[in-house]
């Protein structure tokens, strides 16, 4: 994490570079980095863990917007941009949403760790997709990848949580919740991703190699 968090320098000219700051000044700089660029690129991706605890210290604005940019330059059908993002760092919102969450799952308050229902984070985003385009979800699950690392880069967690959005879609209560993200008419909410600043370190889990295959 101390590793991660002295690339944040780097990652601020996220929007510059990397997250659409025009084809010119993204040549200039790849023609200029180091080439230990591409092996931090790849350590990023390798170190990065979903995260399910959170300290209460919430993501600054300025560092999420860094963090949308770079969301919405991710790769997506014929440019339609098929989502929509709504976030969320009210805690009256997320403290009102999880006490109906308690309420249907009494057990889960009985966990001392248990603060809110996005894990503890303290910033939810929330991504819908358009029901109209059938790779929709496709784009949306690009867009989720970009900020989960470029979050991880400047040493923020992340987790992409679906239960969360089967409840508000699912429980009449949480209604009013979910009418307040004013997703547009033809959308629907597709999953959300909490952010915060980790307190947890979790071990990286198995991948089945066998999955992949060349084929000739």
């Amino acid at each position: 994490m101390k590793k991660l968090k002295s690339m944040a320098m780097a990652a601020l000219l996220l929007p510059l570079v990397a997250c659409g700051g025009g084809n010119q000044q993204a040549q200039t700089a790849a023609e200029s980095a180091p080439d230990s660029v591409e092996n931090q690129v790849i350590e990023n991706i390798m170190t990065r863990r979903s995260i399910r605890q959170y300290k209460p210290q919430p993501v600054n604005r300025d560092t999420m917007q860094i963090i949308l940019n770079c969301g919405i330059n991710a790769p997506n059908g014929q440019n339609k941009q098929s989502w929509a993002i709504r976030v969320v760092d009210n805690p009256e919102y997320i403290n009102g949403l999880t006490e109906i969450y308690k309420k249907k799952n009494p057990k889960i308050a009985e966990d001392p760790s248990f603060k809110n229902m996005f894990r503890n984070a303290p910033t939810v985003v929330f991504i819908a997709n358009d029901k109209s385009y059938d790779f929709s979800q496709v784009d949306c699950g690009l867009l989720g990848e970009n900020m989960v690392l470029s979050a991880w880069s400047m040493g923020i967690g992340s987790c992409c949580l679906g239960s969360p959005i089967r409840f508000m879609q699912t429980e009449p209560e949480a209604a009013d919740y979910l009418k307040r993200l004013n997703i547009p008419e033809g959308y629907q909410l597709l999953y959300c991703i909490a952010f915060g600043y980790p307190d947890e370190a979790p071990a990286a889990k198995p991948r089945d190699m066998e999955k992949i295959m060349f084929v000739d």
